[in-house]
């Protein structure tokens, strides 16, 4: 019972996490713990980490820290697109390196094969157009057509220029300081595209994340029928009821399939846990962009609780 209890206490601690960071900012958790996880997450860490680089490297290496944190968060820059690029391509070499030639199997036809680079191709596609598609950038030549689709209410959205670029703010536009342009209906500016979300590149950002939450199912279902046909080739189940008796129910033979299981592939348990946690991180997203845009709302005016 021991791996049991260490995948179930895994699984709580990843979870705790992942709430904490994503959700612990949320009024219902104020003044709790997962408050206190969330702000260790998001600075305190952070901060912890400048405070030694100053102890341990004086003012240089709190500078250099903050000169790194400069380039990476604050002004355009490739890491991030990289990082994404080398993740979608080290899983599926992964994925195929370590399961392909379970395939075709007892639950898997061999199309698997090619329906699999298929649709990691159209995720590595819509990452490609969010990237690099404009996000509806509004500039001298252009602010009159924008100002004529986005009037102002002269509640919420009142006419303003943009000290930086001198031109009229057209109502539910942002001055992006990292790209340093101004975005018709700007909703954020996306590390991972290295790019602003906007106008003109919202639905390839929502067919983005939608893909994508599609395709971590995907991988998640497709490595769980893999280690089903694998059960059901070796006759583990069956063996074990004979070896301890048809008296036992599966619930007791559970943890002895579960200890099979992940002595024999324990890297595609790995990768199913990983595609299924990363699937529910893209459904939260997905779910949050998906109401923004039903409610005709973006990220950046809920952050600053306009309309």
């Amino acid at each position: 019972m021991d791996v049991q209890w260490i995948l179930v206490c895994h699984g709580c601690l990843t979870l705790l996490v992942i709430v904490s960071f994503l959700c612990g900012q949320w009024p219902i958790f104020q003044n709790t713990f997962i408050e206190k996880i969330h702000y260790f997450l998001t600075v305190g860490a952070y901060d912890y980490f400048l405070r030694f680089m100053l102890y341990a490297f004086g003012s240089k290496g709190r500078n250099a820290i903050l000169s790194v944190e400069y380039f990476c968060c604050d002004r355009p820059n490739p890491t991030l697109q990289a990082f994404y690029l080398a993740i979608i391509a080290g899983t599926y070499y992964v994925i195929a390196v370590s399961s392909f030639d379970y395939i075709p199997g007892y639950y898997l036809s061999e199309y698997h094969r090619y329906t699999s680079f298929l649709a990691v191709g159209v995720g590595v596609v819509l990452f490609l157009l969010s990237s690099f598609s404009d996000p509806g950038t509004v500039n001298a030549d252009n602010v009159t057509q924008y100002l004529s689709s986005y009037p102002y209410d002269n509640i919420i959205f009142t006419e303003k220029v943009c000290t930086t670029c001198k031109i009229p703010k057209p109502a539910r536009s942002k001055h992006c300081s990292i790209c340093d342009r101004c975005v018709a209906r700007f909703d954020h500016h996306c590390g991972w595209m290295n790019n602003c979300i906007g106008e003109k590149n919202t639905r390839y950002f929502m067919a983005f994340l939608l893909w994508h939450f599609l395709l971590c199912v995907y991988g998640t279902i497709a490595i769980a029928l893999i280690l089903a046909g694998q059960l059901k080739e070796f006759k583990v189940i069956h063996i074990l009821t004979v070896y301890y008796g048809f008296e036992n129910s599966f619930y007791s033979l559970a943890p002895h399939v579960v200890q099979w299981v992940l002595g024999a592939y324990n890297t595609q348990i790995l990768l199913m846990v990983f595609l299924a946690v990363v699937s529910l991180l893209l459904a939260g997203f997905s779910g949050y962009h998906a109401h923004l845009c039903l409610t005709n709302t973006t990220t950046n005016e809920v952050r600053h609780s306009y309309p």
